[in-house]
């Protein structure tokens, strides 16, 4: 029997939407201990979906349509009491972002008793047992320790973690994972999934799975739907759709993932647009009375070289400081000492207004494109301040802006808009054109593709190529997902807690590893299974 049963779901969107439904003619079923992911890039519904069950719709958008039986009762047309009952205690859910989810002021066995508290269950000293049950059962390290951590304390994979105790907490029926994995690094990927599959089999839940990574897909889903524009366009049993998918749609889905085929290996070249030298960043904390300083070694004696026109990637998981390293080398981070050379010119070692003259030569692709644009300013201004204040005439500033707009295929007329009014995938475009625009010798993209749809992330890994063979382009790619890296990179560098480990080509370091550390960082990659059948050697 269905744990639960969502029969011909239509959710309307508010007045001036592009589109008059969110999720148009839905219906689905989860069975106990069954994992039923739901998959399609932003847009398609599939968090709609899972907010309406929750009752957590945002303000303007109503349920047109259906009904969703759980246990026999219909939960979209509760009262907000019984569905306050209801959260948490029947049906939880784990969101994408913890940290955004977990309340920063509150430590971590604090916001897990807070749930029995809220449906009035045990004795505060019971809830603290239980929290650290929980916090034992989900796999955190020394339990009694992060019973009294708050979130910023922990690592993002810890903070999910935390996220999933507080789903258990009241042991419910159902749980919904609305792309818990998204934005961490690969191995702890690999143990948040092996994590919920544990607990699926230990508890018998019912389990919605939200993600638009099919890779995740092929690692833990019993059944599939697929959705595009807020309808279902496939569903089946997980071996069928991934192996002999139906429609276009899936197809291009599957055909985005970045596969296991290595691309043919370019022949290196001997003149350096990136080198750097014995490059170190410590991070001091504490100090004072009875506490001793805290030191973090976050870039501990890192040299490497990027070739002019090559892509090195720089992978590693969160906390290696591969980002840290970004940061230092563009100078948005003062290092502690080394040197960091672009075209014959220490850039560590010049003074703020000597450093204004140079930093056109590196220019950053931050994560996050919404973030580092100014809401405020159109895009013209976003891709022209720059070269003006390098000295460009604002006219041939303008015009540079434009003919970037269309390289980068938004088109000219882009630049009288604001950035709310593009996708994440066309901002990301922009924050490509706006790094251009100042003629850099050197591009740092800081996990530039990560939070992107695979589809859209196929397409700016597109036109970073593209861009590469244009300009001449140097690039250090900074990313957590090796799928990504051995289909752009020509030398992987890999980093740990602030080491250089290894480095090689892609080749070297996807067939050929020789440190156990890069070995389990691509063995915890989903569908992991390397060949160069279409690199030519």
């Amino acid at each position: 029997m269905s744990t639960l049963v969502i029969d011909h779901l239509s959710i309307g969107l508010p007045e001036g939407a592009d589109r008059p439904l969110a999720v148009e003619d839905v219906s689905m079923a989860i069975e106990m201990g069954q994992i039923l992911c739901v998959v399609g890039e932003s847009g398609s519904g599939k968090s709609m979906t899972a907010n309406a069950l929750m009752g957590l719709l945002p303000p303007g958008v109503t349920v047109e349509a259906g009904k969703a039986v759980f246990n026999g009762q219909n939960v979209l047309d509760l009262p907000e009491s019984r569905k306050q009952a209801l959260r948490g205690a029947e049906i939880a859910m784990i969101f994408q972002e913890p940290m955004t989810a977990l309340n920063p002021l509150m430590r971590i066995g604090d916001q897990i008793a807070e749930v029995f508290a809220a449906h009035d269950r045990f004795t505060p000293s019971e809830r603290r047992e239980k929290a650290l049950h929980l916090i034992r059962e989900v796999g955190l390290p020394d339990p009694e320790k992060i019973i009294r951590a708050y979130p910023f304390q922990l690592s993002g994979g810890q903070r999910q973690r935390a996220m999933i105790a507080m789903a258990l907490a009241l042991e419910p029926k159902l749980l919904i994972a609305d792309e818990p994995t998204t934005a961490l690094d690969v191995t702890t990927q690999a143990q948040i999934l092996k994590l919920i599959l544990d607990l699926r089999d230990r508890r018998g839940m019912a389990v919605m799975f939200i993600t638009h990574d099919f890779g995740v897909v092929a690692e833990i889903a019993d059944q599939v739907i697929v959705m595009r524009e807020g309808k279902v366009v496939e569903r089946g049993v997980a071996a069928d759709v991934l192996g002999n998918p139906q429609h276009d749609y899936t197809r291009r889905l599957l055909d985005a993932i970045p596969t296991g085929k290595l691309p043919a290996a370019r022949a290196p070249r001997d003149v350096p647009a990136l080198e750097i030298k014995g490059l170190r960043k410590i991070y001091r904390t504490g100090g004072g009375l009875f506490k001793p300083v805290r030191e973090v070694r976050a870039v501990d004696d890192v040299s490497l070289t990027v070739a002019r026109g090559e892509v090195l990637g720089l992978v590693g998981e969160s906390g290696s400081g591969k980002s840290t390293l970004g940061r230092t080398a563009v100078r948005l981070v003062t290092p502690d000492g080394g040197q960091v050379m672009v075209g014959g010119t220490d850039l560590a070692a010049l003074s703020d207004e000597e450093l204004r003259r140079e930093r056109h030569k590196v220019q950053m692709v931050f994560q996050d494109p919404y973030a580092s644009l100014n809401p405020r300013q159109r895009i013209m201004g976003a891709l022209t301040d720059g070269p003006i204040t390098k000295g460009v005439p604002k006219a041939r500033a303008q015009e540079r802006a434009r003919e970037l707009l269309e390289i980068v295929g938004l088109g000219a007329e882009a630049a009288s808009r604001y950035p709310h009014e593009f996708s994440g995938g066309q901002r990301q475009r922009i924050g490509i054109a706006r790094a251009l625009a100042m003629d850099p010798e050197l591009i740092i993209a800081d996990e530039a593709v990560s939070a992107l749809d695979v589809s859209i992330q196929a397409q700016v890994l597109d036109l970073l190529r593209d861009l590469r063979e244009r300009f001449d382009l140097s690039i250090l790619f900074i990313t957590h997902d090796l799928r990504v890296a051995a289909q752009l990179c020509d030398r992987i560098a890999v980093m740990q807690k602030g080491r250089l480990v290894e480095i090689g080509t892609v080749h070297d370091i996807f067939l050929a590893p020789q440190q156990d550390y890069t070995r389990q960082l691509l063995a915890a990659v989903p569908g992991a299974g390397w060949s160069q059948e279409s690199a030519g050697a």
